[in-house]
């Protein structure tokens, strides 16, 4: 896709580019790809998956949303729509995971789970890609989160959904997501916002950006 057209269908809105996939534009889902590429990247590593989990589960939403895009009825904001198959995924693959008795061991019920923040193997290359790599004492305190609450903690504050489009996301109400926050920031503050910006934790560095839309719309035509 040339820059100037990419530039120029990079200004429509998440409904607009559907609507011309959906007659026969497929070569606009790129542009999908990439708006959403870093909102994915932040749900799957902050749900516990490493960076190369985190990018298969991408690729395996991304392709399944593609092949769904009919069914999006508009009574969410695309955004959430596609944060919560990313959500589900997650969720299936964990419990997937635990029948394996693989390396990350989650709980099997949604809100009790205690998964793992990150991958502490040296060989995570969305650690060492970084802009800035999450010391011990940041780990550590998110870890220590209950999930109801590290997951409305970065639905908002790494992944940047407003209130609504995390109610929506984890199916609660705003007040929740409200009182959630407030108490996850108060476990958090005197960790976190001190040494760094909730929005610069586990970045999908743009050096990873073209791989994962190659890797996407490869699948997606192999299933054609």
């Amino acid at each position: 896709m040339e820059a100037s057209i990419t530039k120029r269908i990079a200004q429509l809105s998440d409904q607009e580019i559907i609507d011309r996939i959906l007659i026969g534009e497929e070569t606009l889902y790129e542009i999908i790809i990439r708006r959403y590429n870093p909102y994915l990247y932040k749900v799957a590593r902050s749900y516990g998956y490493d960076h190369a989990d985190a990018q298969d589960l991408m690729q395996d939403t991304l392709v399944s949303t593609y092949f769904s895009l009919s069914k999006f009825e508009n009574r969410s904001t695309f955004k959430t729509w596609i944060v919560r198959i990313m959500l589900n995924n997650c969720y299936k693959k964990a419990q997937k995971a635990s029948y394996k008795n693989e390396r990350m061991s989650l709980e099997n019920t949604n809100e009790k789970m205690k998964p793992m923040f990150s991958n502490n193997s040296d060989n995570d290359p969305g650690q060492s890609m970084a802009n800035h790599e999450l010391g011990q004492v940041i780990e550590k305190a998110i870890t220590s989160l209950p999930v109801e609450y590290r997951m409305v903690f970065s639905l908002r504050e790494i992944t940047g959904m407003n209130t609504s489009e995390t109610a929506a996301a984890l199916d609660i109400t705003e007040s929740n997501v409200k009182v959630r926050l407030n108490r996850a920031k108060k476990m958090l503050r005197s960790e976190i916002e001190k040494m760094y910006a909730a929005e610069e934790i586990f970045e999908f560095n743009l050096v990873y950006c073209d791989p994962m839309v190659e890797r996407v719309m490869q699948k997606i035509a192999s299933l054609k």
